[in-house]
């Protein structure tokens, strides 16, 4: 590819991730209200217990299906081959069941990009 190629391919995406919700800086107050969407399934605190969906106190960072002791992973999450960061998990927060193929999560996602950021933050913040 030549060079002007080169540099129209890096603006391009440059500008499609500048609006991207996962490269905001989101609202940690505001994602613990929308978190309450998850709190029937999962908890944010260290050493918390597992509930049907597994704890998610550090997930950025850790292995896709990977959370200690939580033993009810679909094959999709034990398999994905990822550690989650802000970008993955904003994916998965607008579609869960698009993102893994046979995931088990009944949630539809947050569609609202502003929501998802918000959550991504807190749950950044829980794990400080």
């Amino acid at each position: 590819m030549k060079k002007r190629g080169l540099l129209a391919l890096a603006a391009a995406v440059v500008a499609a991730s500048a609006g991207s919700p996962a490269f905001a800086e989101g609202d940690p107050a505001r994602g613990e209200k929308v978190f309450r969407k998850c709190k029937a399934c999962h908890t944010v605190a260290q050493g918390a217990k597992h509930k049907v969906g597994p704890n998610l106190y550090g997930v950025i960072g850790r292995r896709a299906g990977a959370a200690e002791g939580y033993r009810r992973y679909s094959k999709g999450l034990k398999t994905a081959g990822f550690a989650w960061d802000a970008e993955l998990l904003d994916r998965y927060l607008t579609s869960p069941r698009k993102m893994i193929e046979g995931g088990r999560m009944v949630f539809p996602g947050l569609k609202k990009a502003r929501d998802r950021a918000d959550v991504i933050a807190y749950l950044m913040r829980a794990a400080k």
